[in-house]
């Protein structure tokens, strides 16, 4: 999720109680909530040193207690009051836990199991922004001042505005919990629909169903069948009838693929891709050579692509050139 979900989930949890068991709980509390995303300075070494360590080891369940002690460790000696270790760790400890949970929601996957596996877990059931969670974000924050706004303006007993907090934090959470859970159940809908139809005559080796980051009842379709992905937009709110989506076909084997295939560009992606679509087409620039690309197709087309992993392999099956690109990354 985008790191204001995150802030927002770390205070809610604060004024649910678990500020109270520590000084600076809530400092603590925000810190540990985010804190996982440290691993953004590995962009300094690149786009693919980046797509290496994201979500890497940071967001194990190994490295868990790690990152609890580590935000507990930042507030301390960032300030001069002393913290209650043991109360400060297990606070931390859930704010990271629920860091992990939301991001494991995502299509970007998260490698809980780090690093004794590699494989990765996504739920799809949400968008790393998805703007019903931001909107009940705004509420619980807010809500407390407004409703010690209008607890003075109509003159009713004072209520500490600590107490309105702990009700809006607890109303957020929940709702934040039971909107996953409903989108988990019509994911599994949409996913169901996809494999249960032919795509010219070809049924689905895989079907993912891909968030809105507005509408829950919108989904993009993505189906992988032996020759193709299928890419098809599904709304809930409507018929969905017979599958008209876009075909995008796989290439015939080639060896110029063999060859880039062997890049540590090409390994770093098809590590991270789930859905990877290859390309081969002539290159114009140098005669008998080929322009190999693969496309992480939960992120874009050919068309509009995403995440993108090019080689360039001349006449002699050299790699002569590779890269990775975002691209033109679609929100997911």
């Amino acid at each position: 999720m985008d790191n204001l979900t995150h802030t927002a989930v770390g205070l809610f949890l604060s004024r649910a109680g678990l500020g109270r068991w520590s000084a600076r709980g809530t400092a603590i509390l925000l810190v540990a909530a985010n804190i996982p995303d440290i691993d953004l300075v590995t962009l300094a070494g690149g786009q693919l040193n980046y797509l290496h360590y994201h979500r890497h080891l940071t967001h194990s369940l190994a490295a868990m207690p790690v990152m609890a002690l580590a935000a507990v460790a930042l507030v301390r000696l960032t300030g001069r009051k002393q913290v209650q270790w043991k109360g400060a760790f297990f606070a931390a400890w859930i704010a990271v836990a629920s860091h992990l949970l939301l991001d494991w929601t995502n299509v970007y996957g998260i490698r809980l199991l780090l690093p004794f596996s590699g494989e990765w877990f996504r739920a799809d059931t949400t968008n790393v922004i998805d703007l019903w969670i931001l909107a009940a974000a705004l509420v619980g924050i807010a809500g407390p001042f407004l409703a010690r706004l209008v607890g003075s303006e109509i003159g009713s007993s004072p209520v500490r505005e600590s107490h309105h907090g702990r009700g809006f934090a607890w109303f957020t959470l929940l709702f934040i919990l039971v909107y996953n859970c409903g989108r988990g159940v019509i994911h599994s809908r949409v996913t169901g629909a996809l494999a249960s139809r032919m795509y010219d005559d070809a049924t689905p080796i895989r079907v993912a169903a891909l968030p809105n980051a507005a509408n829950p009842l919108q989904w993009r379709g993505l189906v992988e069948t032996a020759d193709a992905y299928v890419v098809q937009e599904v709304n809930l709110a409507t018929d969905p009838g017979p599958a008209r989506g876009v075909f995008y076909h796989k290439p015939a084997p080639d060896p110029a693929m063999d060859a880039a295939r062997r890049t540590v560009v090409f390994q770093e992606f098809l590590r991270f891709s789930q859905f990877p679509l290859w390309r081969v087409t002539p290159n114009p620039a140098a005669e008998n050579s080929k322009v190999v690309e693969a496309f992480d197709m939960r992120f874009g087309t050919p068309a509009a692509p995403g995440f993108v992993a090019r080689a360039v392999v001349d006449g002699n099956l050299r790699v002569v050139d590779s890269s990775f690109t975002y691209g033109t990354l679609r929100p997911r």
